[in-house]
């Protein structure tokens, strides 16, 4: 992965490019079934799905039909490659995160119940599933309500959930700065320091010594239901319990990536950029930019540019190195991308892989026990994916990525 942080550009005549190629169309998407839920729309950074310690992908929740939010709760079995229903959650919900832990279990916490609404009520219910029997049981509430916050697994088994939104008023949204800690062999949530900046769909990263990077995140506005893009970061260190500011994006994003590197560095990647740059001229367009943050200096600088712009994507590091796949373009909300892109060692840029099977955007995806990739669910519109209706058309197909 050293060239890749070094940044620049590759050539059609650079031996490693032409070597990646070769890696990359070794690889490909095959089908994987398809989820029984008509459809799963997983806008948040952490409602998808996740791998769990006994090796199946487990979904639970997310948005149906006109953002119903579901109580749907299944999981993947990749030796046989089926889907089955697990028990179904206790509280429907969206927006909420969705973690394995380390016993075995997952939790889910928070989120948004019921169908659409504006302002967006948010719950502090959480429950958590015995994999062994397939159920749902409650366990202690959370210290505050809040929707599309963070979740993170922290060295020592806990779970640090970070940000949010929950109501204001009946006539906005209130981003949140609070901070809260669940211990899973206590099943207590404790209340830990608060964010330097309130933010919500931001991107939780750990970092090598048990700290946490949060990346970028939407602040909500005054306006109805607007929201401003952050390029503020900063680092949570759980032996202290506080949050401290670290080096800023060069670019403010949203409905970005953002993944570990081998060598402990993070990668930002894409994202929607907010409705305005400081000279007030409108970016409409999704980001093709990529940054990289040095642990030791705190400091993010550029990285290798995507081919175009993408928001509402998902990333995953993989033994070959970055595997960026799907999304949309933010100033249309339209089409999903099939595209996949892979950034892996020797490479300066971006390279193809192969393409998902079915384009989509704001679906889930896992990293599977063997290294493969699951992507499934999601929003799959117009073009090669579905034909062109008025509403969006749901992707209820999975697939997976084997390299």
């Amino acid at each position: 992965m050293r060239d890749l942080l070094a940044g620049g550009a590759g050539t059609t005549r650079d031996p490693a490019r032409r070597a990646l190629a070769v890696r990359a169309a070794a690889g490909g998407w095959t089908a994987a079934g398809e989820l029984p839920v008509r459809l799963v729309y997983w806008h948040g950074q952490y409602e998808g799905p996740v791998t769990l310690k006994d090796g199946r992908a487990l979904a639970a929740g997310g948005a149906g039909t006109l953002l119903l939010s579901l109580d749907d709760s299944v999981a993947y079995d990749p030796g046989p490659g089926t889907w089955t229903a697990t028990g179904r959650l206790l509280q429907g919900r969206r927006l909420h995160s969705l973690t394995a832990l380390r016993d075995g279990r997952a939790l889910a916490a928070g989120g948004v119940p019921g169908r659409q609404a504006f302002p967006q009520p948010t719950i502090d219910h959480a429950e958590l599933l015995d994999p062994a029997s397939g159920t749902w049981r409650a366990t202690t509430r959370m210290t505050e309500a809040r929707g599309g916050h963070s979740a993170t697994v922290l060295g020592d088994g806990r779970v640090l959930v970070a940000g949010g939104q929950r109501p204001r008023s009946r006539q906005g949204m209130l981003t949140l700065a609070t901070a809260e800690v669940f211990d899973p062999v206590h099943e207590t949530w404790s209340a830990t320091g608060s964010m330097t900046a309130a933010r919500w769909d931001h991107v939780a990263v750990p970092l090598p010594g048990g700290r946490v990077l949060v990346v970028g995140g939407l602040v909500s506005t005054t306006r109805y239901g607007a929201g401003a893009a952050l390029g503020l970061c900063e680092v949570y260190d759980p032996a202290s319990g506080t949050w401290e500011p670290t080096g800023s994006l060069r670019a403010a994003r949203a409905v970005h990536q953002a993944v570990p590197l081998p060598d402990g560095s993070v990668l930002a990647i894409g994202g929607e950029p907010g409705r305005a740059a400081d000279d007030a001229r409108l970016h409409p367009y999704s980001l093709a930019s990529t940054e990289i943050y040095s642990v030791t200096t705190g400091v993010w600088r550029p990285g290798p540019p995507l081919p175009w712009g993408r928001a509402f994507h998902r990333a995953v590091p993989t033994a070959d190195g970055v595997l960026v796949f799907g999304g949309t373009d933010s100033a249309c909300l339209d089409v999903g991308f099939a595209s996949t892109l892979l950034c892996a060692d020797g490479a300066r840029h971006w390279a193809p892989a192969a393409p998902l099977v079915t384009g989509r955007w704001a679906f889930g995806a896992t990293v599977l026990g063997d290294g493969r990739v699951l992507a499934a669910g999601g929003v799959s519109r117009a073009g090669a994916a579905a034909p062109r209706t008025d509403e969006d058309v749901p992707a209820r197909t999975a697939e997976v990525f084997t390299p």
